[in-house]
């Protein structure tokens, strides 16, 4: 009796992780068929780079490019040149300087 209640919790257990998987499959399809749309081919290559390489700044561009086109600010595609000024306006990081104090 306890090991078919194991077993069906087991089941009910991997239904979830699948349909959770599934799920997430889609909204990454849904992301990609977007990314498709306003990006141009070159650009949308690189990005696809930044997904493998850098999931987080992936995520970040993925939002920053939705948003700019539900407020209607994208006419036409983004190009490669386009989307590396947007990531190095991402990514800035202002350069740590030392000071040397004489007395």
């Amino acid at each position: 009796m306890e090991e078919a209640d194991d077993e069906q919790q087991y089941q009910k257990k991997m239904r979830k992780r699948l349909s959770d998987a599934i799920k997430a499959a889609q909204i990454e399809q849904q992301k990609k068929d977007i990314m498709r749309q306003f990006l141009d081919d070159k650009a949308y290559e690189r990005l696809m780079n930044i997904r493998i390489s850098n999931q987080d700044l992936y995520e970040q561009i993925v939002r920053m490019v939705v948003q700019l086109a539900q407020s209607n600010r994208i006419s036409g595609k983004i190009t490669e040149p386009q989307l590396k000024s947007i990531l190095s306006k991402m990514t800035f990081k202002r350069e740590p300087t030392i000071e040397f104090k004489h007395k």
